[in-house]
């Protein structure tokens, strides 16, 4: 019995030295002799030596002097890695898409003289006309027809919260006739509400949006508030979906793919060489009126780094061409330097 408890203990010892000491050592030896950037995270380095991240992991860029990568599920934190999981058929889908496209979508081949133009001119020309499919009130339209983006409006900014609220106090009665028909919600919040503001918004200010407008208070200081737009990017986003549809026999430019859709991960820090290609003009023209600089020649310069940058599977034999975009847009940081402080908000 002491002799077979004795050699479990001898096994039991070993098996843990090996596992837990011999084994782990080797590999971190390994690593970090023959492969020491992979081991140690595929951090790479900004100019001035700071670690700014994993080529391994996107992260957002939102100016335009910078690439952007894929859209994230995740909100891009890699501690949350997570697909949208959201089936074709889910506006939820849809409507994240055109967001995307609306400020930059463009007419395409087919629209004769109006091809490369920007649409969003029209866009906003149509909803101050505010006819959508022969009826009128087209913000009314689009609040009745996807109650849960009303409602995520209310809820994306306090001070739209705040001008429901507000508005609720100005309209008792709507309010109260509103109450009547949902008894089950005796005393609702901004967001309930929300359906119902923009269907009274649409009666009082038709062809206009609630956007928000700075305006300088008695220190000179700027205020936020709540007044009727009719021109923006977010007029363009939030109706692209209803305009296409209105038109939807105009030619419009494509658009790549993983430029509007998520990876599995939600973290995929690469995108594809077209995608690439088709935010050149943006990041070009960024640094060309920041540098002042001749955007043509800007261009070439950037369009050139993209392809030193691009690569593929198995030396460009098989796969799409693809592009790093954190090593990228550290690349135009070292060639442009950083964006002036003027452009850094």
């Amino acid at each position: 019995m002491v002799r077979h408890l004795t050699k479990s203990l001898w096994l039991l010892g070993l098996t843990v030295v090996i596992c837990c000491g011999a084994y782990p050592l080797a590999v971190w030896a390994i690593g970090q002799a023959i492969f020491p950037f992979q081991a140690n995270g595929s951090l790479l380095t900004a100019p001035d030596g700071r670690v700014v991240g994993s080529r391994l992991i996107a992260q957002p860029f939102t100016q335009d002097f910078y690439f952007q990568p894929r859209p994230s599920a995740a909100s891009y934190d890699a501690s949350a890695s997570t697909s949208s999981a959201l089936a074709p058929s889910n506006y939820a889908l849809r409507n994240r898409v055109a967001r995307t496209l609306g400020p930059l979508a463009k007419y395409g081949p087919g629209a004769g003289s109006k091809a490369s133009q920007p649409v969003g001119p029209d866009l906003e020309a149509w909803l101050r006309a505010d006819q959508f499919q022969g009826n009128p009130h087209v913000v009314a339209q689009w609040a009745d027809a996807h109650p849960g983006l009303a409602q995520a409006w209310v809820k994306a900014d306090t001070g739209n919260a705040d001008a429901v609220d507000a508005w609720s106090k100005e309209h008792v009665s709507a309010v109260a006739t509103w109450v009547q028909a949902n008894p089950g919600t005796p005393e609702p919040q901004a967001a309930d509400l929300a359906v119902l503001y923009f269907e009274q918004w649409s009666t009082e200010h038709p062809g206009a949006w609630p956007g928000v407008v700075e305006h300088p208070d008695a220190d000179g200081k700027p205020v936020k508030a709540i007044e009727p737009v009719t021109e923006g990017a977010e007029i363009q986003a939030t109706f692209f979906d209803m305009w296409r549809q209105d038109h939807p026999d105009v030619s419009l430019e494509d658009v790549p793919g993983d430029f509007v859709t998520t990876s599995g991960s939600g973290l995929d820090p690469d995108i594809t060489l077209a995608n690439a290609r088709f935010q050149l003009e943006r990041v070009a023209s960024a640094w060309a009126t920041a540098l002042h600089r001749d955007p043509k020649q800007v261009q070439t310069g950037v369009n050139t780094l993209l392809n030193e940058q691009a690569r593929a599977p198995w030396g460009g034999l098989i796969g799409e061409s693809m592009v790093n975009v954190l090593e990228l847009n550290l690349e135009l940081q070292k060639r442009y330097g950083a964006p002036p402080a003027a452009y850094s908000r």
